[in-house]
């Protein structure tokens, strides 16, 4: 009875020194692939901290493109806004230029009417615009 006493306690003490065991391990491997998930955890970071200034420089260049775009903008339509200004004082200069022309072509015209010595195709020359006027 002793004997088969004796071998039922060496079997307990030897499932649970198995059950220690296999515990022991689980937990150490844990363990292990717990630091190797911070060691990769902390090499992730190392590369994202290098690549940081790298990041910041596009950034900061990505801005200085985009500062360039609204200053060239900006310079577009001022002077967008200058030639259309230009524009209207040029149509105003050939109004005014053209309301001079019939006036002068009227003055012309009325001076032929009172000249008695004046022909009728001086005038239509000198109401040409093609034509320079010129005095008979």
């Amino acid at each position: 009875m002793r004997s088969q006493k004796m071998s039922t306690t060496i079997v307990i003490v030897i499932v649970v020194l198995a059950i220690v065991i296999v515990l022991l391990a689980a937990w150490l491997s844990l363990r292990a692939r717990r630091e190797h998930r911070r060691v990769e955890a902390r090499s992730i970071r190392d590369r994202a901290a290098e690549q940081e200034s790298e990041v910041a420089q596009r950034e900061a260049q990505a801005e200085e493109a985009a500062a360039r775009s609204r200053m060239a903008k900006a310079e577009s339509e001022a002077k967008a806004a200058q030639a259309e200004q230009l524009a209207q004082q040029a149509h105003a200069h050939r109004d005014e230029a053209a309301d001079s022309r019939t006036e002068l072509d009227k003055e012309w015209k009325r001076a032929d009417k009172v000249d008695p010595d004046s022909k009728s195709d001086e005038t239509q020359q000198r109401t040409d615009p093609e034509q320079t006027p010129h005095n008979p």
